[in-house]
């Protein structure tokens, strides 16, 4: 009997194990730098990777929780961050997934003066640079980005090419919603080093925290996959902030900015009786939305401009995207 029980233990963890997943490994150029192993001893282990201590999702009940950043909460760095120029490209490499419709989320978050190895990742500092969720066909039958990290366990990126250098925290995230009404969520961060002369940062209107970025009842997390209106919609409501492009000043309602005596210097030029001429320059629209990114919906009030080669296609009343 105690061996059986004992087998059927360690059967049990393989299983849990099998059905789920997490980053291994972040290719940069030619360099490999190893992810964090949660089934092995924490003792010795050093990593760009925040220690976390399970494949194990995360639910619906954790997303007010401090876990929700990078799948342990408090927990900082181990000493070693990657370096990384902007513009350039981020390999991952999960150690297993099985998960087919799921959504790849990936966020950064610049570190404070002290650098990313004593800080958790707490506060409005997070912004999204990619995303990729439901890719073709419908919600219910279609191809999801999952779908690709199931086939081939590879996922890559490229950090925004005119990123300030400094210290960041990057977090990978998938979600799956192959569960009807029950999201499962995956997140996982690492420390890098930005190098290179970019000069943008993010606005305020992009930046979110963990916990606080996603609320269980928008439509993207409360959300079924077996519903007779998934067998149907052919795109997915991403959930989080809408993706910062790397140089767009954001939505057109940001925080206002201060008056200063530079303003209140202008001059206006004088008026004069010549008949005005009309510019051909084409107007630039005040904001832009990237591909995939939100672009309306019930109590949207950000940006509704797509970028050039998509248009803003609603799915339900509470959300419309970029297609």
């Amino acid at each position: 009997m105690k061996l059986y029980t004992a087998l059927a233990a360690a059967s049990s963890l393989l299983a849990t194990v099998s059905a789920h997943g997490g980053v291994g490994t972040y290719t940069i150029g030619s360099t490999v730098y190893q992810g964090w192993s949660p089934y092995n001893s924490a003792s010795g282990q050093k990593s760009i990777q925040r220690q976390y201590s399970t494949f194990d999702p995360l639910l619906t009940a954790d997303l007010s929780k401090a876990v929700i950043r990078c799948n342990n909460p408090g927990v900082t760095g181990t000493g070693l961050s990657a370096t990384v120029a902007a513009g350039a490209t981020i390999k991952t490499h999960w150690v297993q997934w099985t998960h087919r419709p799921a959504s790849v989320m990936v966020y950064m978050a610049k570190c404070p003066a002290g650098g990313c190895n004593s800080w958790d990742g707490a506060g409005k500092a997070w912004f999204k640079i990619a995303q990729t969720g439901l890719v073709s066909g419908t919600q219910n039958s279609g191809k999801w980005a999952g779908d690709t990290i199931l086939d081939t366990l590879d996922w890559t990126i490229t950090v925004p090419k005119d990123l300030v250098a400094g210290e960041y925290l990057i977090r990978h995230e998938l979600l799956a919603v192959h569960q009807a009404n029950n999201p499962q969520f995956y997140p996982e961060c690492a420390q890098l080093i930005v190098t290179g002369s970019g000069t943008s940062s993010p606005p305020a209107s992009f930046l979110v925290s963990f916990p606080g970025a996603y609320s269980a009842s928008e439509p993207g997390i409360a959300f079924n996959i077996d519903s007779e209106a998934a067998k149907v919609a052919t795109t997915y409501p991403i959930p989080g902030p809408a993706v910062w492009d790397g140089s767009s000043s954001g939505p057109t309602n940001p925080d206002p900015v201060p008056t200063t005596t530079t303003l209140s210097t202008a001059v206006t030029p004088p008026a004069t009786s010549a008949t005005p001429v009309p510019s051909s320059t084409p107007v630039t629209p005040p904001c832009e939305v990237a591909k995939y990114a939100q672009c309306g919906g019930k109590n949207y009030s950000g940006c509704k401009v797509c970028a050039s080669g998509s248009t803003c296609k609603a799915n339900g009343d509470f959300y419309s995207q970029c297609l």
